[in-house]
């Protein structure tokens, strides 16, 4: 019923930037808080950055804060994390989630509060 689809991933030089954007379809009537998480091979799925949709705090994890920032065009339903000074430990593959109620920064590390999921588009940053 709804669906989430990740775009904007790519290859690019450790210091550079990049743009996910996800786009929402379907039931986007109950979307109160959506984000970004990311995994790396062997690794487990961490937060990244979440926003509350609707007027709202955005949470950053401690890795990206500074670096990335999340916004949102709620006409388009869509939501973007802007990717600034990139780094090696910043490759993986980057996920957006949807959840029907508010978050917290506690979500940034419990993804299974989140109802619906991205594929994922892969972010590989090189030194």
């Amino acid at each position: 019923q709804v669906q989430l689809a990740e775009s904007g991933g790519g290859s690019v030089q450790a210091g550079g930037s990049l743009r996910l954007s996800c786009t929402v379809s379907g039931d986007t009537s109950r979307r109160y808080c959506m984000g970004w998480f990311r995994q790396s091979p062997g690794m487990e799925r961490e937060g990244v950055a979440i926003i509350n949709t609707g007027g709202g705090s955005a949470y950053y994890a401690a890795a990206v804060n500074g670096r990335f920032t999340i916004s949102q065009d709620n006409a388009k339903n869509t939501v973007y994390v802007q990717m600034n000074s990139l780094r090696p430990e910043d490759t993986a593959m980057y996920y957006c989630a949807a959840r029907e109620n508010q978050c917290d920064p506690a979500h940034l590390v419990w993804e299974s509060a989140f109802n619906y999921w991205g594929q994922g588009t892969q972010v590989t940053v090189s030194s």
